[in-house]
């Protein structure tokens, strides 16, 4: 494992506690653990995408048995829409992979701002004027196919070429296409275990995996996604998408500059 100081390591372990109560309330807490990876520590960006989604494999774990649990998997549409998405996701997340060789740290870190910013411009809108479904896409039906393999394919590869999980993207697209929110957060777990499997895969050829650090922010980010399940069946999780809105934006804008 790459030598990082104690407190950087106790910063690690509390942004990998919060990402994962992120993840399975509103679909974007992973991303801090990016953050977190590019700003604390000096991996390389391939090393940084590696190691975030061996933990996004974690989560994604604990959220489908959650929402499997709760019935959002289950459901027609919900087994529909995660076969299209997983399967296409795949392809998205090996091409990722390949394409983050030819990224720089320095514009690893400007692709990660430009979306981290996206993403919390996406959620404070969502949050203070409402993210209307702007098509009801049949996800059972030829057309309704072709959309979300599409879909899933791009999302794939943004997800894998940056290191963020797939839930970050997955959720506003599926709300925007029509999809329940918590179908789309059940949904978007289990295709983040294929963009993250496939992609760990991928960055562990490229010895681009830091076992070790992965290992020790395991622990807080599967106890943050379970708490996180929970939260997100009790409370209305709209304050908190508020808030990582907000914080996502000027966040974003400092990895750009």
């Amino acid at each position: 494992m790459v030598p990082v100081p104690l407190e950087v390591l106790l910063a690690l372990l509390l942004v990998a506690l919060l990402s994962g109560i992120g993840c399975t309330t509103v679909g974007a807490g992973g991303i801090f653990v990016t953050i977190a990876l590019y700003l604390l520590t000096p991996l390389s960006s391939a090393e940084i995408a590696g190691t975030a989604h061996v933990l996004f494999v974690l989560v994604g774990v604990i959220g489908v048995v959650g929402y499997a649990r709760s019935g959002e998997l289950l459901g027609r549409e919900g087994r529909a829409l995660a076969t299209v998405l997983a399967g296409s996701s795949v392809l998205g997340a090996l091409a990722g992979t390949v394409l983050n060789a030819f990224v720089s740290r320095r514009l690893f870190g400007i692709l990660l701002g430009i979306l981290i910013v996206c993403t919390g411009i996406l959620l404070a809108y969502r949050r203070l004027r409402g993210l209307p479904s702007l098509a009801a896409v049949d996800p059972e039906s030829r057309g309704g196919r072709l959309v979300f393999a599409g879909l899933g394919l791009a999302l794939g590869a943004v997800a894998g070429l940056v290191g963020v999980g797939g839930p970050v993207l997955a959720v506003p697209a599926l709300v925007l296409l029509g999809v329940p929110m918590l179908v789309a957060l059940g949904v978007a777990q289990l295709q983040a275990i294929f963009i993250s499997g496939f992609a760990v895969g991928g960055y562990y050829l490229q010895d681009a995996v830091s076992v070790a650090l992965a290992g020790l922010l395991a622990v807080p980010i599967v106890a943050g996604a379970v708490a996180g399940w929970l939260v997100a069946h009790r409370v209305d999780p709209a304050r908190l998408e508020l808030v990582l809105g907000i914080v996502l934006v000027p966040t974003g804008v400092y990895l750009v500059l």
